[in-house]
């Protein structure tokens, strides 16, 4: 952790909406005039998009019917803790890019699927903003967590986040029904062993509760939207947190335990909005008294 260099993480599995919540950040940054760097997770997947077909291919010929993009096999984690920690010290690292799709690759004139070369961070930057599936990742070797100063946890109940993916990777990848259950199995293991841990050290979690039907992912037509859902959002320390305010804003909100306040879904971007600001003040105002 840095009071000169903070550094904030997003954290969620693939399909949970950490997407949604980095925008919700941008839209403070530019309010507060923070100069953040982003660095995305998919970035530091090991492999390339081609890469991983064969090496998912090469690892079923060896009866591995459990490699996927979660697990320590597949990512660069001991960079991603080495960036963490660099940027902590000194505001500079290393980050790239992964290129998701046509409009992300064509100002590169490189194929979608791939990573854009290695560069320095920006310098000037006000702290580091990271989104993606590990940043409170902790292996026998690695400690990704320890280096951030706000990690934040997106977790949708698990049939709303199958509900979510499904539906992108039908809608934006092609994929049918089928390919994308595969993909949830084979991803598993390392589900439970990679992302669900990070959950326990995150010093705030966003989940969102579906208040209809959802028994059955697989045949869902329409993801539940904002306002058929609840929003839990759990304080790991609730010292600070002012929770009557809170409550006076987010109106029909309540209290389920003493770190726990539950409002509407459709709340969440103002949730974020009102939890997050005063706490981007603080980091802003460590690093000001650091820099002295």
């Amino acid at each position: 952790m840095s009071a000169r260099h903070p550094i904030i993480a997003v954290t969620g599995s693939s399909g949970a909406g950490t997407t949604s919540v980095m925008r919700v950040f941008e839209q403070i940054f530019r309010r507060e005039g923070v100069k953040a760097a982003m660095v995305e997770g998919d970035s530091f997947h090991r492999f390339d998009r081609l890469e991983m077909k064969q090496r998912m291919e090469e690892e079923l010929e060896r009866g591995n019917h459990s490699f996927s993009h979660f697990g320590e096999d597949s990512n660069l984690f001991a960079e991603l803790a080495a960036l963490f920690e660099e940027y902590g010290a000194t505001g500079k690292g290393r980050r790239r890019r992964y290129l998701h799709d046509e409009t992300e690759a064509a100002p590169y004139g490189q194929d979608p699927g791939t990573f854009t070369p290695w560069e320095d961070v920006p310098p000037g930057s006000d702290l580091l903003f990271y989104e993606g599936l590990h940043g409170a990742v902790v292996t026998e070797s690695v400690n990704v967590a320890q280096h951030v100063d706000l990690l934040i946890g997106v977790v949708p109940v698990i049939n709303l986040e199958w509900i979510q993916k499904l539906h992108r990777d039908r809608a934006a990848r092609g994929y049918t029904t089928e390919v994308v259950a595969d993909t949830i199995l084979r991803r598993m293991p390392d589900y439970i062993r990679y992302i669900v841990p990070q959950f326990s050290r995150t010093h705030v979690n966003f989940q969102r509760v579906p208040v209809v039907d959802t028994s059955n992912p697989f045949i869902a037509r329409h993801i539940p939207t904002p306002e058929e859902s609840m929003l839990v959002v759990r304080f790991a320390n609730p010292r600070g947190i002012d929770f009557p305010y809170l409550l006076s804003m987010l109106h029909d909100s309540f209290m389920s335990r003493s770190n726990t306040i539950v409002c509407p879904g459709g709340k969440i971007d103002l949730a974020m909005q009102l939890i997050f600001t005063p706490m981007i003040w603080r980091l802003m105002e460590r690093r000001r008294q650091e820099a002295g």
